[in-house]
């Protein structure tokens, strides 16, 4: 009996899709923080602008851009809850945070889970936005070129 080859397994597409869609909403992150009175956080964008850069990349390479948005919408979602978390950890070491009870940390678990869910659906709507933006796109461009 011989071992199976270790083969290292790619990302399905749609995340694929959903992570180039948050690395390159990054640097609009940035952008939009550097304006004047602006509050925008990466976690926000990335639900919003990279699931809408998402749902470009996947119906452009005809993959479900719905799929594509939702999973970005998580990533921004765990970014986001991620931050609070490190947010919260530096207060507590910094001595000016008072210990959690059980029941803020139940509270905590649900909201959190809450929060990932409403980042899936903004995902899924700006997904399906972008999606729906690209196949005009595409379209116009292609009734474009048969006129001429």
């Amino acid at each position: 009996m011989s071992l199976p080859s270790l083969r290292t397994r790619a990302l399905p597409t749609a995340w694929q899709f959903a992570l180039i869609g948050a690395l390159v909403s990054l640097p609009i992150a940035i952008l939009i923080n550097r304006m004047p009175n602006s509050e925008a956080t990466i976690g926000a964008t990335i639900m919003i602008v990279g699931a809408f850069i998402a749902g470009v990349t996947a119906a452009s390479r005809s993959t479900d851009a719905d799929a594509a948005g939702a999973r970005a919408g998580i990533l921004g979602g765990v970014l986001g809850v991620a931050t609070f978390l490190v947010t919260v950890a530096s207060d507590a070491l910094s001595g000016s945070l008072a210990t959690w009870s059980v029941s803020r940390g139940v509270f905590f678990g649900f909201a959190s889970v809450l929060f990932l869910f409403v980042a899936s659906i903004f995902g899924l709507v700006f997904g399906r936005v972008g999606g729906w933006v690209a196949t005009i796109a595409v379209s116009l461009l292609r009734n474009d070129t048969n006129a001429s």
